[in-house]
Order: C-alpha cells, then structure tokens, then sequence
C-alpha cells in the first residue's frame, strides 16, 4: 500500500512538471519561430513537434539497449493513437476550434499517410530491418528539408508573419534558448517520472507488458503533446497545436522507429498487427480527413477523445 502510494505522488509530481515545463517551452518555441520568420504551423510541426517526441524516442533507445524492442513499436503505434485521438481531441475541446491557414492537403497530410503507410508495410512481416530504418529517416529529412524551404513561399504564411509581426516585436535574447533547453529537460524528466510511475503502478496491479506498452508508455510519451497542444489552442495559437500533433505522429513513424532500429534488432510482437496497427491506421485517417477543411471543431474534437476511451476500454476488455 504504501509503496502505490509514493508511485501515486511521484506520477502527480511529474505531471504537475509537464504542464509548467510546457508552457514556457511554448512560448519560447513561439519567439524563436517568429524570429526565425517562421509561422505557427512550421513552429508546430518541426521544433515543437521533435522536442515534444524526445521522450518517445529516449525511452524507445533505452528499451533496445536493455533488450526489450518491443516496447519501441508499442509505444510508436499508442503514442500516435493517443495524439490523434486523445491530444488533437482535447486541444479542440480547451480552443474551442481550431483553425489552420496552413494548406496541408498537398504534402502535410500525404507525407503522414505516406509515412503510416511504410511503417505499416515494414512492421507485417515482424521484422523491421536497418534498410527500412533508413529509408524511414530519409523520407523524414526530405519533410523536414521540403516544409523548411518552401514555408516563407506560401501566401497565407507571409500574411500570418506580417500579422504576428505588428502583433509582437520583441527581441531574441539568450533567455529564450535557456528557457527552450531548460523546459525540452523538464519536459523529458517530467515524462520519465510520469512514465516510471504509471509502469510501476500498473506492475503493482499485474497488467500485461505488452498492454502497458501500447498504453501506459504511449500516453506517459504523448503528455507533453497533450500539454503543449492545450497550452497553444488556450492561448490561441491553433496551428501549433495541429502542426504538434502532425509532426509528432510523422516523426515517432520515421524516428522513433528508425534511429533505434540502428542500435538493435526490434522485436514485432503479433498482438500489435491485429487491433494496435489497425486502430493507428484509422487514427491516421481519422485525422486526415478531419482537417481537410483546415479546422477542427469542439465536436470533432469531442468525437476524437470518445474514439480514445473506446480503444483504451476495448484494449484492457473493459466492455
């Protein structure tokens, strides 16, 4: 009993130092983009997006130097279920509605099915070789290379920046950057601690590894999207909240899977191609189809949080 309950506190502990951590990693990951003449969405979808992915990666690399790989594609497939369906979800709930000037349709949207789509083909034969990691990161590069280069040439953006320009003119100082590398720290022990906890409390409880995996892992990873996106749609900034959890679900499909397939053999177990990989698909498409109208509104995001519990219910047999 009393074991659970130093678990319970550390858990609240963590949590409460995801959210403080997020906030300021928002607005500084806000400042250097406005700086850098990049808008929301680009903010989104590459600085944010990595830096809230890095615990998804760290614990995956941990897991293939202490010989348990299969975490890695559990906690790939359940952290883009959650971010869909669970961060995407609430960030529409707390904004209300979320909006995006951005045009995704033409290679946002095709690069995250494009990428489901490989990891999906790679993964069904249970193995995932050092070939398919390194196409996985190169198709990642060319994203990276491609939204960079071509954001300041789309028309919306360039109004965006004027707009944001005579909205805030402040100064990149150094504080910013310590607040940037200080808080991504935070964020990462955060959500080391979020995750030790809730491993340990579901031990406590014998759950299943592989389930924990797929859903205790997965969410503890996908806390500072959740906490990053909700800060953003609160403080009006929708774009980065819709570009976090794109470029987050693009880079745990292509880095999260491919830099520690470098370090190790990753094991497939055959439980996840038969109800994890098919929810993810449909996460995927859910959120394609969803913001091809370049928003997502309240009851959207009502509908995402519901399609959650249901995966999550159906995942510990609960009805």
């Amino acid at each position: 009993m009393l074991n659970i309950t130093i678990w319970i506190i550390i858990f609240i502990a963590g949590l409460y130092t995801l959210i403080k951590a997020s906030d300021y990693f928002t607005d500084s990951a806000e400042k250097i983009g406005l700086h850098l003449k990049m808008p929301a969405f680009i903010v989104g979808v590459t600085i944010v997006a990595i830096g809230t992915s890095l615990p998804e990666l760290i614990s995956s690399l941990f897991a293939v130097m202490q010989n348990s790989s299969e975490i890695v594609v559990g906690n790939v497939i359940g952290s883009n279920i959650a971010n869909i369906f669970l961060v995407l979800g609430v960030a529409a709930i707390m904004g209300k509605k979320l909006k995006v000037h951005y045009g995704l349709v033409h290679v946002d949207l095709p690069i995250l099915f494009g990428a489901t789509m490989l990891f999906t083909i790679a993964i069904w034969d249970q193995h995932f070789s050092t070939f398919e990691a390194i196409l996985s990161l190169a198709l990642l590069f060319v994203y990276m290379k491609y939204t960079i280069s071509t954001s300041k040439k789309d028309k919306e953006i360039k109004k965006e920046i004027k707009k944001r320009k005579k909205i805030k003119k402040q100064k990149l100082d150094k504080k910013v950057w310590w607040t940037l590398i200080l808080s991504t720290i935070f964020i990462f022990f955060g959500a080391k601690y979020t995750i030790d906890s809730v491993i340990q409390i579901s031990e406590i409880l014998n759950i299943a590894t592989e389930i924990i995996a797929v859903s205790a892992i997965a969410l503890g990873t996908s806390l500072p999207e959740l906490f990053v996106s909700i800060t953003a749609a609160k403080k009006g900034n929708p774009e980065m909240a819709i570009g976090n959890v794109l470029g987050s679900n693009i880079f745990n499909t292509l880095a999260v899977m491919g830099i520690p397939a470098l370090f190790g053999k990753l094991i497939i177990p055959a439980s996840m191609l038969t109800f994890a990989l098919p929810v993810m698909i449909i996460a995927t498409l859910t959120y394609y189809f969803t913001t091809q109208d370049r928003e997502v509104t309240q009851w959207e995001g009502w509908m995402l949080v519901i399609l959650y519990i249901l995966f999550i219910g159906k995942l510990f047999n609960l009805f």
